[in-house]
């Protein structure tokens, strides 16, 4: 199975498994609004996108095992979304 597949495939158990009206992902003014684990949600949708291999429990079973390259290696426009999640689960006094 090609990259393209697999990241598509992602994607769409992604959009299963999210949150109600953040499967297309939150802009700034939006992630002011959400909770701890909604922040949790949209910065580790990122790395399931790049094919990041979970390791915990819980984000396997969030996110599954897709393990697929770039295994979870960001673009610039991804890296920042994740320190803009990460800002605002800072923000919020997030774990």
């Amino acid at each position: 199975m090609g990259a393209n597949m697999r990241k598509w495939m992602m994607a769409m158990a992604v959009a299963l498994v999210a949150p109600a009206g953040l499967a297309d992902g939150a802009g700034a003014q939006e992630l002011s609004q959400l909770s701890c684990r909604a922040l949790w949600y949209q910065r580790n949708q990122v790395y399931a996108e790049a094919g990041y291999c979970f390791q915990t429990a819980d984000a396997i079973a969030t996110f599954g095992r897709g393990c697929f390259p770039p295994y979870g290696k960001l673009t610039r426009a991804e890296q920042r979304r994740v320190d803009e999640v990460r800002s605002w689960e800072a923000r919020r006094g997030c774990n």
